[in-house]
């Protein structure tokens, strides 16, 4: 744990010197680093600062406070941690690291119970209770409890992203984020479950996951009251109520709730297909598809239906197919009041109403209302035949 240090009894002043010009040397041991400073020490009035520093003009009247300014300057770090070895410049940052070793969370919360490794995290902690918060966006209104979260959102003004990755080029605004991200190119996954086994490349990942065991979900809506499992699926929900959709596309103009929705629209535009397939090369724009896409070569359905026993490998398909024995259709047009099974039925039907064809052949140009009469159209140009229904064959 910490280290004190004892300081040797100054000598006497002598008979006829006034104070302040009577210099001494005292010892300092630290026990922990096994290490001796001699540093020279002058009595002072009281309110005097004599000890200025050369680099950076502080001053201080102790003699210890001097000789930790002074590591600052030189880089020196004689405090070092027996447990790993990190060193550092003062003795109180060794005793706050080695509560990692250790456990130790002395401060506590009066209200709650909770306890904490620092002080400040408990000072931070206790304005939940209060509802303080002092950090104040110059930008937006919105206000923070800790200074942390404030510095992160100020970057999102910024747009500063100092963080980068050396594998793809993609920036971060957090050096943890990076961390995270440099996981996908290295395949590491070091948070393992302990229920069921599945690992996770960060702690967040992790902490989501172990919900779906517990069955907790914290973030209510206060609106409808559906609850979440994450923060960020309460935000996006709202915005159903809200109807805000701040995600604009600057090609077409088609806004969206959410980024991550946003961002997988755009690919539509640039044709990019980051995801591939590493048995049969396919590639596909969302990780989602690709996932889906895998099960072909393993095999897998892990959607079954109740009602009659049949599998899928999409959880949307096999969604749809549900609602078959039910006969529930959700899904309704506001135009001519048609109700579909699945929600992606009833957009490409809207388009009927809008007249939208976002689908474009790349030879000739001409447009379709949805991807599969554009997959349908391209085969006139590769010669290509659809695969036949052997049941149809048979009726011919």
């Amino acid at each position: 744990m910490g280290k004190t240090c004892k300081t040797q009894p100054r000598p006497q002043r002598q008979q006829g010197k006034e104070p302040g010009q009577r210099q001494g040397k005292s010892a300092h041991r630290c026990r922990g680093v096994g290490k001796i400073k001699e540093t020279a020490q002058q009595r002072i009035p009281t309110g005097d600062r004599p000890s200025v520093f050369g680099d950076c003009g502080k001053s201080s009247p102790e003699s210890s406070a001097h000789i930790t300014q002074q590591t600052v300057h030189t880089g020196e770090k004689p405090y070092r941690c027996a447990e790993c070895g990190k060193s550092f410049s003062q003795s109180t940052t060794l005793i706050n690291h080695q509560r990692i070793h250790t456990g130790e969370t002395p401060y506590t919360c009066l209200i709650c119970g909770k306890s904490f490794r620092y002080s400040s995290v408990l000072a931070t902690h206790q304005r939940k209770h209060s509802g303080e918060k002092p950090y104040k966006c110059p930008e937006c209104p919105k206000t923070f409890s800790g200074s942390g979260n404030f510095n992160r959102h100020q970057k999102m003004h910024t747009g500063e992203k100092p963080f980068k990755c050396t594998e793809c080029g993609k920036s971060f605004r957090e050096g943890y984020h990076l961390v995270s991200h440099q996981r996908m190119h290295t395949g590491e996954k070091p948070y393992g479950c302990t229920d069921c086994g599945k690992h996770f490349s960060d702690t967040a990942g992790l902490i989501i996951h172990q919900r779906i065991h517990t069955g907790e979900k914290p973030y209510m809506c206060p609106t409808c009251g559906i609850s979440f499992v994450q923060p960020s699926q309460l935000v996006r929900h709202q915005r159903i109520h809200t109807g805000e959709k701040p995600y604009k596309c600057l090609t077409c103009g088609k806004s969206f709730r959410d980024k991550s929705l946003l961002n997988q629209h755009q690919r539509i535009h640039t044709g990019e297909r980051p995801y591939k397939c590493l048995t049969c090369g396919k590639s596909f724009r969302y990780s989602s598809a690709l996932t889906i896409h895998q099960r072909k070569h393993t095999g897998e359905k892990p959607y079954k239906c109740p009602e009659c026993g049949k599998s899928f490998s999409n959880i949307t398909i096999f969604n749809g197919h549900r609602k078959i024995h039910t006969g529930e259709k959700p899904f309704k047009c506001c135009d001519c009041g048609k109700s579909f099974r699945r929600r992606p039925d009833l957009k490409i039907h809207q388009r009927t109403h809008t007249g939208e064809k976002p689908y474009k052949c790349p030879t000739c140009g001409k447009t379709y209302r949805c991807s599969s009469h554009l997959s349908k159209h391209q085969r006139t140009h590769t010669g290509k035949k659809s695969s036949k229904c052997p049941a149809s064959a048979r009726a011919k």
